[in-house]
């Protein structure tokens, strides 16, 4: 039988090991920022990766200079992204100065007014719909002041961040060997060569996965900008932008993508008869971009992600699912990348089990 003492030990050992979870979650909440930061520079270093790589064994750079120049490349990158944007700020500065919030209230309110008509003419009750969601009473754009006011505290921040990520992955890039030997210290002698060899494979294969899923975005970006500019929309490349980005989330992102371009396609056509002009125009756009992600869903996605991390094509949509129900948005960003870890780590140290060799049978 347990006497007292050895209960009140098991119990404060328990005690301990929740207050120090509980320490460590508390502490991890507070340094969110570092985390995403640390994140997202590991991703540009496997990004960076095949870049560096090239410049040494192609064109002969030296590794300091090679990492240099991968940077800038990124640095251009992200001021081309940045630069992408500054027509539309000095565009919507110069109307902010002139800015009528209730000119726009009585526009948007004036739209609503002619889908309530539109809903009528098929038989819809729109009064009902209305009150139900008690949108008029709702409907305030006071907000847009105050707005804009966290924006600008959120591009300060952003800024700072994008700074801190250009600097760590700067020495991610530089230090890469460094960090290496540092983790074979850290290993154990017997299992040394697999966890090396599991993250020589893991690096080659995440890299390969997030050149890929840039391209993917790339292409749905240049298809969106193609419907949106044939269909005459303002600010046409931003917003081709804005929804290529979405596409990150996988099949929730696209849906999310043209709802966005909807509404956009509606403010810019402000004052337009709603039944022979805004809603055709909408409904060419949502056709538009329906047809962009048929093909991306049936084309570009299958082809550039099961290439890039050597997975059938249905294996990676029944992963992204799972974690979708699972983990909600965030699982569905991440399943690729966390499947694929879990796939070369079980391929190094379950190399015999029939179902790790089903699955890693091409890596």
């Amino acid at each position: 039988m347990m006497n007292s003492k050895i209960i009140a030990s098991g119990i404060l050992r328990a005690l301990i090991v929740v207050v120090t979870a509980i320490l460590v979650l508390f502490l991890f909440y507070k340094i969110q920022s570092v985390i995403i930061y640390l994140i997202v520079s590991l991703v540009l270093t496997l990004i960076g990766n095949p870049i560096l790589d090239f410049l040494k064994r192609r064109l002969k750079f030296k590794h300091i200079f090679a990492t240099i120049t991968t940077l800038l490349f990124f640095i251009l990158i992200i001021s081309g992204i940045i630069m992408l944007f500054i027509p539309l700020i000095i565009d919507q500065g110069q109307n902010l100065a002139l800015l009528n919030i209730n000119e726009i209230e009585k526009n948007s309110l004036q739209l609503i007014q002619q889908i309530s008509v539109f809903l009528e003419s098929h038989n819809i009750d729109a009064s009902k719909i209305m009150k139900e969601g008690n949108l008029i009473s709702k409907f305030n754009l006071e907000f847009i002041p105050n707005f804009l006011n966290s924006l600008i505290g959120i591009l300060s921040s952003f800024g700072m961040g994008i700074a801190s990520v250009l600097f760590i992955t700067f020495f991610f890039l530089k230090d890469r060997q460094l960090m290496v030997e540092g983790l074979k210290q850290l290993i154990p002698d017997n299992h040394e060569s697999q966890i090396l060899n599991s993250f020589n494979k893991i690096n080659h294969l995440l890299s390969r996965y997030f050149i890929g899923l840039l391209l993917q975005l790339f292409i749905v970006f240049i298809l969106y900008a193609i419907v949106l500019l044939f269909f005459g929309i303002e600010n046409a490349i931003i917003i081709a932008f804005l929804c290529a980005i979405l596409n990150i989330i996988p099949y929730i992102g696209p849906l999310i993508a043209s709802i966005l371009a909807a509404i956009l396609t509606m403010m810019s056509n402000l004052g337009g008869d709603f039944q022979t002009q805004v809603f055709p125009l909408v409904i060419y756009v949502l056709v538009g971009f329906w047809i962009v992600q048929v093909i991306d869903n049936n084309v570009s996605q299958p082809l550039i992600f099961s290439k890039s991390v050597s997975s059938h094509p249905l294996e990676i949509f029944l992963v992204i699912l799972i974690a979708g129900f699972l983990f909600g948005i965030v699982g569905m960003i991440i399943a690729v990348p966390t499947f694929t870890i879990i796939k070369v780590i079980a391929k190094e140290f379950f190399p015999e089990n029939k179902i790790v060799l089903l699955l890693t049978k091409n890596i």
